[in-house]
């Protein structure tokens, strides 16, 4: 069969699973896309190269599956490196495919269409790898150990350009991909756990803090949890592990007193799928974080084991199987205070501010109206509230860019992208800052056709900057911005828009909004979060 290289990493896809592509066709990439006709795989076009990879991540966070981006040299990979950063700093699989200039052209300086001196090291810093294929030989294995990073190791973006020469090149004589091997992750080892299993059999008040890693070790994690009868904390991405009214559950940030207060008085702490992050467990940079007891850590990726807090036993392994083998080798304790020491970590969410605890209301509100909802946020002020204390519904079911790398712009197509992944309702959240940084997509998701909700908070700037300036009696300039009539661009971009007069209005119209035919925004203003603050203490 006489096909080319491009054609050929199609077929390759296919072989991996892959259902769904984000890209933006250009002159270079277009022998990529002569394959995608008939082959089974989605195209979904962003407006923006960062919108892309902003979708590839909210796919890959609800699939479980890698996000695929094809991508033009030189402007698209400047354009998508923002969100690609995003995605290696919460460990999201993402398979970046660009083009690069033909071999004797790619870094000449001689000035060709989209030349970039160095494009692959322009990447390499928010990629697991980045790799230029020089021959048709070298794409299937390129791809598998891509693949390997993905299912086997802690998933990053990888980064794989085609020199136009080699996407147009012959590959009829390379064998039809069958079905691929695949990298299985790897179990702790047997004396490590043994080890383990004895200190937390023998702890008096064991702790579980659990990160992004653990969330497709949920169950595992809930039956440890109750058979060491031990408090679980759940980092944001770890939010949903377990559900809001699990009695060993908190969801009160790490880098608050109450919940620093229950780990500092634990005997043994067992830190799983949890880089232990600053974002995560010392915002405020207080450095007033610590564990003085026993700290046993388990990770995908020997070298973060050894960051952040000195473990006495470290475990490196997935998740998942870590959970599973400690079930089975640990001596399950009878339940005694664990309800109690999570009961006390929890009530420390009365020391938050007015407008946090309203701002908590408001997404408990989406989350009890719609408690089979993805949760998708942008860095704005709901999610700044959420990721100090809301306990999702769902294992994954709240996610946002507030962490980590903490970009902007996020919401609204990293949304788009789990909407496209499934049938599961997804409400974005955003302000009118992040959205003005992706107007674009409100095109895309109503070309895309799915019922998707965006809770857009307008505050006419970057209302969370403009607060801390304040605090720190910086003038608040540049926050107060221009912003265009939002409801008009998205009604022009084929959207429905609904303004809540009431808390009482939103129920209704986030219902509506999931069931119906194409993207609906619901816009409003610090009133509304007012009359939450105003709401029942608790």
């Amino acid at each position: 069969m006489d096909i080319s290289t491009g054609v050929y990493l199609t077929h390759l896809l296919r072989a991996y699973g892959v259902d769904t592509v984000f890209g933006i066709p250009g002159v270079h990439t277009v022998e990529l896309y002569r394959g995608l006709a008939g082959s089974g795989i989605r195209h979904v076009t962003p407006r923006h190269e960062q919108g892309a990879g902003f979708m590839a991540d909210g796919y890959a966070r609800a699939s479980r599956k890698p996000g695929v981006c094809f991508i033009i040299s030189g402007p698209g990979m400047t354009n998508i490196a923002t969100a690609m950063g995003q995605a290696f700093g919460d460990s999201v699989p993402m398979l970046v495919i660009s083009t690069v200039n033909a071999h004797g052209r790619m870094g000449s300086g001689e000035g060709w269409l989209h030349e970039l001196p160095n494009q692959q090291a322009l990447v390499a810093g928010v990629s697991a790898f980045s790799r230029t294929i020089h021959r048709p030989e070298e794409l299937a294995p390129a791809l598998a150990q891509a693949f390997a990073v993905f299912d086997g190791a802690r998933p990053r973006p990888v980064h794989l350009e085609l020199p136009i020469d080699v996407m147009l090149a012959p590959a009829g004589h390379l064998p039809m991909p069958g079905r691929m091997a695949r990298v299985s992750r790897p179990a702790p080892a047997a004396g490590v756990l043994q080890q383990a299993a004895a200190a937390l059999s023998a702890a008096k008040a064991p702790v579980i803090l659990a990160g992004g890693g653990a969330v497709a070790a949920a169950a595992a994690l809930r039956d440890l949890a109750e058979a060491l009868d031990a408090p679980l904390v759940m980092t944001t991405n770890a939010r949903g592990i377990l559900p809001p009214d699990h009695p060993l559950g908190v969801s009160l940030s790490p880098s608050m007193a109450a919940t620093r207060a229950l780990i500092a008085s634990a005997d043994v702490v067992l830190g799983i799928g949890t880089e232990m992050g600053p974002t995560d467990y010392d915002f405020y940079e207080d450095g007033g974080f610590a564990i003085p007891g026993t700290f046993i850590r388990a990770d995908i990726e020997p070298g973060q084991i050894l960051r952040g807090p000195a473990p006495d036993l470290a475990l490196t392994a997935d998740a998942g199987l870590t959970a599973e083998a400690l079930l089975s080798a640990i001596s399950p304790r009878k339940a005694d205070d664990g309800a109690a020491r999570a009961a006390t970590a929890k009530a420390g969410r009365r020391d938050l501010p007015a407008s946090t605890e309203g701002d908590l209301r408001l997404l408990e509100l989406i989350r009890d109206t719609l408690p089979d909802a993805l949760i998708v946020g942008d860095s704005t002020q709901l999610v700044y509230a959420g990721n100090t204390a809301f306990a999702a519904a769902q294992p994954g079911g709240y996610f946002n860019s507030a962490t980590g790398f903490g970009t902007l712009g996020y919401g609204l197509p990293a949304a788009l992208g789990a909407r496209l992944a499934g049938d599961r309702p997804v409400v974005a959240l955003s302000g009118d800052g992040g959205l003005q940084f992706v107007l674009g997509e409100l095109a895309s998701a109503a070309e895309a056709g799915v019922p998707l909700v965006l809770m857009l908070h307008d505050n006419k700037g970057y209302g969370e900057i403009k607060s801390y300036m304040q605090a720190k009696n910086i003038p608040p300039l540049g926050v107060d911005i221009l912003t265009p009539d939002l409801a008009a661009i998205a009604i022009a971009c084929g959207w429905r828009v609904e303004r809540p007069a009431t808390l009482s209005d939103l129920p209704a119209m986030l219902r509506r909004g999931v069931a119906g035919t194409g993207p609906t925004m619901i816009l409003f203003g610090d009133d509304l979060r007012a009359e939450a603050q105003s709401g029942p203490g608790r």
